[in-house]
């Protein structure tokens, strides 16, 4: 049987205009048995169509912070530059995928596009704006529990793990402040933000903020949700 393919959207470094990638997510996906590919970062629509007809799924990383202005807000002095193209292009393919119900992961900062681009907000600034004695910014290692978080009775991540608390590993600064309309929380971490989303309604559309990919090899929890994602596009 052919292997599901993945697209996975591209790292970007400002400084050395590249782009890079976390070998973690393809070899998530690799061991979920999925074929992963890596999209080049541009604006063309018939590009990135092309490109698109190639996968039976969309995996979101996590990266840049998306840029306010896409939730109606000004950026503060401590949201990070956004990179326009990067939004663009995840906007135009998310999109795409959400009308035709591709199956989409998100991850860090896949979660937080998910709910913008649906209607959602956030917080550009978790320690100031939301602070809490949680932390939500770890140092490395990575792929160590940070916090808790609890999830959502009737969730189908819930469903999927068979529990009500989970040890996450947690590395942003920014995190959902509103939740869009249509989208579900799945999981909250103890000082109530948003921890993973999906959208009932769609075949797959689950996000988490927490970083599957660094842990997917020592966490089942982890690596079950790679699994489930490349399962819904068979």
């Amino acid at each position: 049987m052919n292997k599901p393919v993945v697209g996975v959207i591209p790292l970007w470094d400002e400084k050395k205009e590249s782009l890079w990638m976390l070998p973690d997510y393809l070899d998530g996906l690799r061991a979920a048995g999925a074929v992963p590919f890596i999209f080049p970062l541009e604006t063309d629509q018939e590009d990135l169509l092309a490109l698109y007809a190639l996968c039976d799924g969309l995996l979101l990383t996590g990266g840049q912070d998306v840029n306010p202005e896409l939730y109606g807000q000004v950026p503060s002095a401590l949201c990070g530059a956004p990179c326009p193209t990067r939004d663009s292009m995840e906007q135009f393919l998310f999109s795409r995928a959400f009308s035709d119900d591709k199956p989409v992961l998100g991850i860090c900062r896949g979660i937080q596009l998910i709910n913008v681009l649906l209607g959602g907000t956030l917080w550009q600034d978790l320690p100031t704006e939301h602070p809490s004695p949680v932390t939500h910014a770890m140092t490395a290692p990575y792929d160590r529990v940070c916090h808790t978080v609890a999830l959502t009775e009737g969730s189908p991540l819930r469903a999927l793990l068979k529990t009500d608390a989970l040890g996450v590993n947690s590395y942003h600064h920014q995190g959902i402040r509103t939740l869009a309309p249509g989208l579900a929380a799945m999981a909250n971490s103890p000082d109530g933000v948003t921890e993973a989303i999906c959208d009932p309604e769609k075949r797959f559309c689950w996000a988490v903020q927490w970083h599957p990919e660094f842990s997917f090899r020592s966490d089942p929890n982890s690596a079950a949700i790679f699994r489930r994602f490349v399962e819904s596009m068979k």
